[in-house]
């Protein structure tokens, strides 16, 4: 143990990744709007092409849907929406972020448009790269690569949305699923502009993960040093909201742990039983937009964690679950084991009482708002 962390040091410290860090690090400074290009509209609703950075040489565009809430007197927050693997530019997503006032622009990172056959989504004519599993293009230049390109769509995506007349550039946040997570847990901290953040299912720290993540990117040091989200977290200072299930086998909630523990800003967590993983299932529970409006609203989520028994809440508890596991390694558990637990809720401080079974190696608790989940850290017991 104590030699790879020496290895990892002497790497972090090298002349050569630190120059890579540094040029990924300068996706931060695309804060001009970028130029736009209308494709279509669909009611309140627009389709358009904005631009993006060179690939190859050659001029790139990303694909989106653009909305915002009708008749409103002062200017709007904002959602910058970043799909998962085999998605797209969802106006559906868009229209769910309008609903709760929230003007939301949705991009497609993979050079393609929302029009698809049998088999893909169709590439549009000024493409960039696309995804190539699981960083697998970690040996072209830096500025070649996907996901250099998807960070910086999405950092050009916010400059566009604050650049709206009809925008509050300053409430300007991000929500990415699965794939778009790990965008969103990247892109956090190297553009920290965003109001709040929205990293779902996906996250940092997954190299050493017992599943396929862990599979492609054990030996891969360009991840571990320049791409792992845990590089660039301690840079992000805004509130961000940590949303998966229990049972996630892609993501694991260690993996999630270690990326919110790497970030100094405020977080919340919501771990929803029966949750699945997928674009709607994602953007379906009203979780996403509680967060984000409570911060908006007061600045900061609408719960904090104080301790691992206590919290303070803007909202009544309604009840309260422990969840245990004794697997071996807590990464992908096979079972939770849920327990009701008790709570006392006095103005917004909420203290917990729950009996830790003996042999558990990892657990956490849920506490509900009505329709609301938030979560507690996870615990390790090992």
């Amino acid at each position: 143990m104590f030699r790879s962390v020496f290895v990892l040091t002497l790497l972090l410290a090298s002349e050569d990744y630190l120059a890579l860090r540094q040029q990924v690090a300068q996706l931060g400074t695309l804060t001009k709007p970028p130029a736009t290009h209308d494709a279509e509209a669909d009611g309140n609703l627009r389709a358009l092409f904005f631009d993006a950075l060179p690939y190859r040489g050659k001029p790139t565009r990303v694909f989106a849907w653009y909305g915002a809430p009708a008749g409103r007197s002062s200017k709007l927050p904002a959602v910058v929406l970043v799909h998962g693997g085999g998605g797209t530019a969802y106006k559906e997503w868009v229209k769910k972020w309008n609903e709760h006032g929230f003007a939301a622009i949705s991009i497609a990172v993979e050079g393609q448009t929302d029009t698809k056959d049998d088999k893909a989504w169709h590439r549009h004519a000024w493409a960039g790269p696309a995804r190539d599993n699981i960083y697998n293009d970690s040996a072209e230049p830096i500025a070649d690569q996907w996901i250099y390109h998807a960070v910086a769509d999405t950092v050009l995506a916010n400059s566009l949305l604050r650049s709206f007349p009809e925008v509050d550039a300053q409430k300007v946040g991000l929500m990415g699923i699965s794939w778009g997570g790990v965008i969103a847990a990247t892109a956090m901290g190297i553009d920290t502009r965003f109001a709040f953040v929205i990293p779902t299912y996906g996250c940092g720290d997954l190299a050493d993960t017992p599943n396929q993540y862990g599979a492609a990117l054990h030996d891969n040091t360009l991840y571990r040093v320049v791409w792992n989200p845990l590089v660039w977290l301690p840079h992000a200072t805004m509130p961000a909201l940590w949303f998966s299930w229990p049972d996630d086998v892609h993501f694991p909630l260690t993996s999630q742990r270690a990326s919110y523990n790497a970030a100094p800003g405020p977080h919340m967590v919501a771990i929803l039983p029966g949750m699945k993983h997928g674009h709607p299932a994602g953007w379906n529970p009203p979780d996403s937009y509680a967060f984000a409006e409570s911060v908006v609203r007061d600045g900061e989520p609408w719960l904090k964690q104080i301790s691992p028994y206590e919290f303070s809440s803007t909202k009544p508890i309604t009840a309260a679950i422990l969840f245990t596991t004794t697997d071996a390694t807590s990464t992908v558990p096979s079972k939770w084991t849920q327990t009701p637990a008790t709570f006392t809720q006095s103005g917004p401080h909420i203290r917990m009482t729950a009996a830790i079974p003996e042999g558990t190696n990892a657990w956490f608790i849920d506490l509900q708002s009505g329709n609301l989940t938030a979560s507690s850290d996870l615990v390790l017991q090992r």
